[in-house]
């Protein structure tokens, strides 16, 4: 559709807000898997057809404007992989992205640590999808496909008729675990602690800005022999005070935690991950 068109745009306004007024919508999927080629307009003479990408995009801005200010409850989410638009611009209409229609989890590792060097985790989409994958067509572990989704916007593609009953119940404790967290993915400071980029493990942590608890994830996509007992250090912890490790019922000082670290557990196989929840204590 040619948008730098206003009739075009106005009819578009029109119709999507039929929609969004016909039910009790409150969540929009904004996706459009082309990309601009041979970019022209049929109301621009030939001397003005380089003006046509600017005015597109200003008339999809206006289009925006109008449907985000008419339904101020609905949330929108832009796609990356559609429509080639993580930025800014479409963040100021759509404050939730879909990272990358590569839903795979290991390759999201690299997707996801890179894209939080400019954007929050709140504006990144990040779902558990199907194995074998669509796009890498790999198996990946329930558990590390739900710790790698859980470090953004938790959701799920996937056919649940056709879930056995344990991923079913693994998938109700990801979701209760992702409610108790959800403020400190979405609001708290995050911190990379081992980049994906440089071996095969993987590393970050959210913390709350009064340091009073923080939620940490680790990540091993390949194993190795003989490995030896490693830590993985900390960041972002008050220094002063205990943390106790939800569910263990062990404590450890913020600054042990950072500067010795916390162990990391045996794993075997590849494409293994833990996740670690730490509430702050009184000395």
């Amino acid at each position: 559709l040619d948008l730098s068109r206003k009739d075009v745009c106005d009819a578009i306004i029109k119709m999507v807000s039929e929609v969004l007024s016909s039910a009790p919508i409150t969540y929009v999927k904004w996706d459009m898997n082309r990309h601009m080629t041979e970019v022209g307009s049929a109301s621009l003479p030939p001397e003005r057809q380089r003006e046509t990408a600017h005015r597109y995009m200003l008339g999809l801005y206006r289009i925006l404007e109008e449907l985000t200010s008419a339904f101020p409850h609905v949330l929108f989410e832009s796609c990356s992989g559609g429509g080639g638009r993580f930025d800014p611009g479409m963040l100021y209409y759509m404050p939730q992205t879909w990272t990358s229609d590569n839903t795979d989890a290991v390759a999201r590792l690299k997707i996801q640590y890179g894209t939080s060097m400019v954007y929050p985790a709140i504006t990144m989409g990040s779902h558990v999808s199907v194995i074998p994958n669509h796009q890498m067509n790999r198996i990946t572990p329930l558990e590390m496909r739900g710790n790698v989704a859980m470090s953004g916007n938790l959701g799920y593609e996937l056919d649940v008729s056709k879930l056995s009953d344990s991923e079913k119940k693994k998938i109700k404790e990801q979701i209760n675990t992702y409610k108790q967290i959800r403020h400190l993915i979405q609001f708290g400071d995050f911190y990379r602690l081992l980049s994906p980029f440089e071996s095969s493990e993987a590393a970050w942590m959210f913390v709350s800005a009064d340091k009073s608890e923080a939620f940490v994830t680790y990540f091993n996509v390949l194993a190795e022999p003989n490995r030896t007992y490693g830590k993985l250090r900390l960041d972002g912890l008050d220094p002063d005070r205990v943390y106790e490790v939800s569910g263990t019922g062990c404590c450890y000082g913020g600054d042990e935690l950072m500067y010795s670290g916390i162990g990391i557990p045996e794993f075997y196989g590849d494409m293994q991950s833990v996740d670690w929840r730490l509430i702050a204590k009184d000395r």
